[in-house]
């Protein structure tokens, strides 16, 4: 795929959304970041990185670390079942995947109805979002991907001392 035609799949992916659930809560991530959801796999565990970063798996002979969400914002651990999946997100040209509890749908979501976070609270994990949407009546919680993974990625790729 040439640049041009690079540049127009991401123009038809602005304002396009993959919505998802953690608890009663719905969040959303830019399409134009998402690579593809997979099911819950074996995942490889690493010693010594946060509670959140579950460890990697090795998708199709590309190692992947894999984050937990609902750790990451300090929620409660829960059993996976067949609706949590992985969401496979590309980050400053590295694929990295987070785990939620249940995909939603693809939704579009218009920047002149979106309002700024409230004050950030590091405890329930709001300081990663972008913005707030309304969808349907439903209040959606748009997540900033490059803040939501950049001390993970500083994290996994930090050399040893």
């Amino acid at each position: 795929m040439d640049e041009t035609n690079v540049n127009a799949v991401q123009d038809d992916l602005t304002g396009r959304y993959l919505t998802f659930d953690i608890d009663d809560t719905t969040y959303s991530l830019p399409l134009n970041h998402v690579i593809e959801i997979i099911g819950i796999q074996h995942i490889t565990h690493i010693p010594n990185v946060p509670h959140y970063i579950k460890g990697i798996i090795n998708l199709r002979g590309k190692i992947v670390p894999i984050s937990d969400v609902r750790l990451k914002f300090g929620l409660e651990e829960r059993d996976y079942d067949d609706k949590t999946c992985i969401v496979i997100v590309l980050i400053n040209d590295m694929n990295v995947g987070v785990i939620v509890d249940r995909v939603a749908e693809v939704v579009s979501l218009e920047r002149s109805n979106m309002a700024p976070p409230p004050l950030s609270d590091k405890r329930l994990g709001d300081s990663f979002l972008d913005s707030i949407s309304t969808l349907n009546e439903k209040v959606v919680m748009n997540i900033d991907v490059v803040k939501f993974f950049q001390a993970d990625m500083a994290e996994l790729l930090a050399p040893e001392e």
